[in-house]
């Protein structure tokens, strides 16, 4: 650039002599009627002062021009004020004018251009229709051609702008490569140094603010990185932001990424990652769509994918683990390549060090147990397995609470005044809830509630039961109970049912029922009932297999039957068929045995 920057000011030099050697001639070939003007007396509220100052003022008004050339073919430009050797020395078409040159050879170039502001030695100097534009350092927009509306406070900022639209660079070197790209903004020095070097003018919509921040980014577009060296590398990247210094440092070609704070997604190059806080996600490499909320929050992660830790130290060793959530300080801090994991809860998921799958750890310090899968923890201190909510529980077990046993579902602590109500240091395989209908119910139900609180089922082994003997008559009792419709009274939606009535049960058969505490008439032993259908089917049921012998027994004696008569049929038939052969041979014979007729002749 330096090289490029010599000859283009060689260049310059060599128009500005130029101008100078042919000065005596042009001056000579002055039209009478515009005569030279003395020093210091020119009309229409114009300042020249300088060697040959607004020398060729025609029909402009307002100049002001102050040195050596200054603003020399003025021509018909109007209200420019210019400040230096050679300062908008060639200004003077129509439409020209309302421009400020502040510096030795300041917009010296400059035609048509309008409503620019240069102030430095050649600052804007190769400009020549492109308005709107101030340019305050050095070389600041040395190159602008035809560009708009950019802005430059800084040595060399926006230096290689030619026709790029709406930049703002503050600091040296700030946007100095940017060519033709627009929209961009670069505060700080070296600040989007390289964006838009290639001229293809796809590096637009940057923000850049810090020293060196977005350094590197030649075609990356709609970026924001605010502080030192933020984006530093980014080359080709897109929708990124930046905020701390550092932060997103190594990104080349990553994108849609956002990092808020120090070294944060520092050596990320993936897309898609979230970083908020002091080295979050810091060594990310190719890990995409990772959230980290937090002081050291997925630190150490390089290739792990769609994790989420939220919290100081949160997954803070994990590298390569995936779709991971830790929510809390220091939870699953020290998972390592582990996947699927939950922990919600400060130090939640502590004891998983390695490759650990599936969990879930809620509650502060609830650590899990090193090397364990596909479990559920709820509470401090859960090491066990199994779906385990509490603290220090048994083994393989859905529980609740503490102190418990294992093998179980137990519900701890007490709950005073409530319907359903929950004891403590009991026993495992059992599930104990008290109050419920407030008293023992007798015999045992389908689901039973003892005084004692305890629930549980009818148990059927013969271990259990003694007095065992067949029901005989007495599931006859279910041929004297009704069965009715009705609805119940606190049903608001009136839905008809359908049942018994406890009380004319209990007359039929008071084992059919239980009572409540005051021994009245509560419900119905649906399930016994049942029972008693069962032996009066079954009684029915021998019934008709009696029924079916006996049927099968006549049939098979009408059968036979029916085979003698046809038997004796045939018989009689074939007895009929020999007499009726006897009986007519014999007339037969009887015909033959009878005498010729003769013939007898009468005579007259």
């Amino acid at each position: 650039m330096k090289n490029r920057s010599n000859l283009k000011i060689f260049t310059t030099l060599l128009s500005v002599l130029a101008c100078c050697a042919f000065l005596p001639t042009m001056r000579a070939q002055l039209p009478p009627e515009i005569p030279g003007n003395p020093d210091g007396c020119y009309p229409a509220f114009t300042t020249a002062e300088g060697c040959n100052a607004l020398h060729q003022l025609l029909g402009g008004i307002g100049n002001t021009a102050v040195g050596w050339y200054s603003n020399f073919l003025a021509g018909d430009a109007s209200f420019n004020t210019s400040v230096g050797a050679g300062t908008l020395a060639l200004d003077s078409g129509v439409g020209s004018g309302q421009n400020t040159a502040v510096g030795i050879a300041a917009m010296i170039l400059n035609t048509t251009g309008n409503s620019n502001v240069a102030v430095g030695t050649n600052a804007l100097v190769f400009n020549d229709s492109g308005f709107g534009n101030n340019a305050i350092g050095v070389f600041a927009l040395y190159n602008n051609f035809d560009g708009i509306r950019n802005n430059t406070l800084g040595r060399i900022a926006l230096f290689n702008n030619i026709d790029g639209n709406n930049n703002s660079a503050v600091g040296d070197f700030a946007l100095s490569e940017n060519i033709t790209a627009g929209e961009n903004t670069a505060i700080g020095a070296f600040a989007l140094e390289n964006n838009d070097s290639t001229g293809s003018g796809s590096a637009h919509g940057n923000t850049a603010v810090g020293a060196n921040a977005l350094n590197s980014n030649t075609d990356g577009s709609e970026l924001t990185a605010v502080g030192e060296a933020a984006l530093v590398f980014n080359d080709t990247g897109n929708d990124n932001i930046a905020v701390g210094s550092f932060a997103l440092f190594s990104n080349v070609t990553g994108s849609t990424n956002t990092a808020v704070g120090a070294r944060s997604l520092a050596t990320n190059n993936a897309d898609d990652n979230t970083a908020v806080g002091f080295n979050a996600l810091g060594a990310n490499d190719s890990g995409g769509a990772n959230v980290a909320v937090g002081n050291r929050a997925l630190a150490a992660n390089t290739i792990g994918a769609v994790n989420t830790a939220v919290g100081s130290l949160a997954l803070e060793t994990n590298t390569t683990g995936t779709e991971n959530t830790a929510v809390g300080r220091r939870a699953l801090e020290f998972l390592d390549g582990g996947h699927e994991n939950t922990a919600v809860g400060w130090g939640a998921g502590s004891n998983y060090t390695g490759t650990e799958t599936n969990n879930i750890c809620i509650g502060d310090q609830t650590s899990g147990v090193t090397g364990e899968n596909n479990n559920i923890r709820i509470g401090e201190n859960s090491p066990s397995e199994g779906i385990v909510v509490g603290s220090n529980p048994g083994i393989n077990a859905v529980i609740m609470g503490t102190g418990l046993g294992s093998g179980g579902l137990s519900i701890v602590q007490t709950i005073l005044g409530s319907t359903i109500q929950v004891g403590a240091n009991l026993t495992g395989g059992t599930c104990f809830i008290g109050d419920i209908s407030g008293a023992d119910v007798g015999a045992s139900p389908l689901v039973r509630v003892t005084a004692a609180g305890q629930l549980g089922v009818n148990v059927s082994s013969a271990r259990f039961k003694k007095d065992i003997e067949s029901m005989g008559k007495t599931s006859e009792a279910i041929f004297s109970l009704r069965p009715v419709t009705f609805h119940y009274k606190r049903d608001v939606t009136n839905t008809p049912a359908v049942g018994l009535i406890a009380e004319e049960v209990a007359k039929v058969n008071p084992d059919l029922i239980f009572k409540d505490k005051e021994g009245k008439p509560f419900s119905v032993r649906y399930e016994d009932i049942n029972v008693l259908l069962l032996n009066e089917f079954l009684k029915e049921h021998k019934k008709v297999e009696e029924q079916q012998a006996s049927i099968a027994e006549l049939k098979s004696t009408v059968a036979q039957q029916k085979k003698d008569f046809q038997a004796t049929v045939a018989q009689l038939t074939a007895r009929l068929d020999q007499q009726a052969s006897e009986i007519q041979k014999v007339s037969a014979q009887v015909e033959m045995s009878k005498p010729a007729p003769q013939v007898v002749v009468n005579k007259p």
